[in-house]
């Protein structure tokens, strides 16, 4: 993130071309958009403001309201929203760079992880290796763990990847006897494609 902000003028426009990029058809509010990438509502007015001129992005009426002039009555915009612009000039190397470059790195998402309490198991898949076909983005096992610490981790993740996650917590103890009984979903995790970026469980 570092080495792009520095490329794209700031941490903030990237994580908004980011989710921008990631979700093409939709369009986005600037409170939303702010929530969504954890950032001041101004900074990223600017950013968009930034955008919309070189026509990254396009601006959209989400909302009127009637306004009467004597007899005659008008709808006034009330708010705007902003949705990418599929005909941006260099729409495909955008793309490949801000989507298909990982994300984040590894010792990123452990230190961020590894806060929360005792992880034997950290799985990083899905987005993290560019595997649209994946079950979860990150499967995380241990203990002493609070699911809201997990889920906040989650969002500011989502926050700077641009894209919400697919993710599954288990204890160490329902992990390995999900495990044992072959459990669908821990094998759909497992015998595809994934990086173990902790494994004290020696799998």
């Amino acid at each position: 993130m570092e080495i792009l902000s520095k490329l794209f003028g700031s941490e903030a426009r990237v994580k908004i071309m980011r989710l921008f990029l990631f979700n093409p058809d939709i369009v986005y509010e600037v409170n939303n958009i702010a929530e969504r990438v954890k950032e001041d509502p101004v900074r990223v007015r600017k950013e968009l403001n930034a955008l919309e001129k070189i026509s990254l992005i396009k601006r959209k009426v989400v909302a009127k309201i009637p306004v009467k002039h004597g007899k005659k009555t008008e709808m006034r915009v009330t708010a705007y929203g902003y949705h990418l612009n599929r005909n941006f000039s260099y729409m495909a190397p955008l793309q490949n760079f801000l989507i298909n470059a990982k994300p984040l790195q590894p010792k990123e998402i452990v230190k961020k992880i590894t806060q929360l309490g005792t992880v034997k198991l950290l799985v990083i898949s899905g987005v993290f290796i560019q595997d649209s076909e994946s079950r979860v983005d990150l499967l995380v096992v241990g203990d002493n763990i609070k699911k809201t610490q997990l889920e906040n981790v989650v969002k500011t993740l989502e926050a700077e990847i641009g894209k919400e996650l697919k993710y599954a917590y288990f204890t160490t103890t329902d992990f390995i006897y999900r495990l044992s009984m072959y459990d669908k979903l821990i094998r759909d995790i497992l015998d595809y494609p994934h990086d173990k970026i902790i494994n004290k469980l020696g799998l």
